[in-house]
C-alpha cells in the first residue's frame, strides 16, 4: 500500500489555519467590494479617475461585471499571495517544523512526497480562485442581477456568451498563475523557513511586473513571466483577441516544469536534517 495517501494530504492541509483562512478570505472579499459599493457610491467627484472608474460603473452593472471587477483588483496581487501561500509554504513548513525528517523515515519517497504536496496545492490554489469567482458571481447577481458582460473596449456581451468569456478569463488565470506556483515551490524545497518561500515568491513576480514596465528592456520584456498577465482582456474585446494569451500560457506552463523540475532535482539531492 501507498504511503502519504493523496486524501491524507488533503486532509492534514484543510486542518492547517492558513489554508481555512486563505479560502476564507476567497469568500470574503467580494462582500467587502460589495458593502464597499452600497455605502462608498453616490460621491461622483471628477477626481479623474479615468478607466478604473469607469470599470467601477460597469462592475455595479450585473453579476457578470462584478465578478469581472473582482478578480481585477484580486490578480495583481491577492491570488498571487494565495498561490506563494499554497504551495510555498507546504514543504518549508514540514521542515521548520521537524516533521520532515519524520515522514522521510515511514518511508515515504522524496518524489512521491513532492509529488502528492504539489497536487493538493494545485487542488487548493484552484479551489481558492473557483471560490473567489463563485462567490463573486453569487453575491453580485444577487444585488445587480444578471445582465450582459459590459466592456470598456467592445460593446456590451450576451449574457450566455459573457459567462463563457469569464470561464475564459478564470481559466487563464489558473495557468498563468502556475509560474508564481513553480517559483513558490522551488523555493520551499531549498529554504526551512516558510515565510521566506512565500515572501520570495510574492517580492519576484513584483520584481517581474516592475521590470516589464520597463519599456528600454525591449524584447526581454517578453521574456519575463508577467508579460502576459493581462492578456486575457483580449476576451473583452469583440472579436476576441487570443494571441498573447496562448504566449502566456506557453510561457506559464514553460516557467513551471522548470521551476517543478529544479525542486524535484533540489529535494531528491538534499540531505534532509530538519
Amino acid at each position: 500500500m501507498s504511503t502519504l495517501p493523496l486524501a491524507a494530504e488533503v486532509r492534514r492541509q484543510a486542518s492547517r489555519r492558513r489554508t481555512q483562512l486563505a479560502l476564507g478570505f476567497m469568500v470574503l472579499l467580494p462582500l467587502i467590494v460589495l458593502v464597499a459599493f452600497e455605502f462608498g457610491g453616490g460621491d461622483d467627484d471628477d477626481n479623474g479617475g479615468g478607466a478604473f472608474s469607469s470599470l467601477v460603473d460597469l462592475a455595479t452593472s450585473g453579476g457578470l461585471n462584478f465578478t469581472l471587477f473582482t478578480l481585477l483588483v484580486s490578480s495583481n496581487f491577492l491570488l498571487i499571495v494565495v498561490v506563494a501561500l499554497f504551495f510555498g509554504d507546504t514543504v518549508a513548513s514540514e521542515a521548520s517544523w521537524g516533521s520532515l525528517r519524520y515522514l522521510l523515515a515511514i518511508p515515504v519517497p522524496r518524489a512521491r512526497l513532492l509529488t502528492v504536496k504539489l497536487l493538493v496545492a494545485l487542488g487548493y490554489s484552484l479551489t481558492a480562485l473557483l471560490t473567489l469567482a463563485g462567490t463573486a458571481l453569487l453575491a453580485g447577481t444577487l444585488r445587480y442581477g444578471w445582465h450582459p458582460l459590459g466592456s470598456t473596449v467592445a460593446a456590451s456581451i450576451p449574457a450566455g456568451d459573457g459567462f463563457l468569456r469569464l470561464l475564459g478569463i478564470l481559466a487563464y488565470l489558473a495557468v498563468i498563475l502556475l509560474g508564481v506556483a513553480g517559483l513558490a515551490f522551488l523555493l520551499s524545497v531549498a529554504t526551512d523557513a516558510a515565510l521566506g518561500a512565500v515572501g520570495g515568491a510574492v517580492l519576484l513576480w513584483i520584481l517581474s511586473s516592475i521590470l516589464d514596465q520597463i519599456e528600454a528592456l525591449g524584447v526581454i520584456r517578453s521574456f519575463l513571466p508577467t508579460h502576459y498577465s493581462q492578456a486575457w482582456l483580449g476576451l473583452l474585446s469583440t472579436p476576441t483577441q487570443t494571441d498573447d494569451m496562448v504566449k502566456g500560457a506557453l510561457s506559464a506552463v514553460c516557467y513551471a516544469a522548470l521551476f517543478w523540475g529544479l525542486a524535484f532535482y533540489r529535494f531528491t539531492r538534499k540531505d534532509v536534517t530538519s
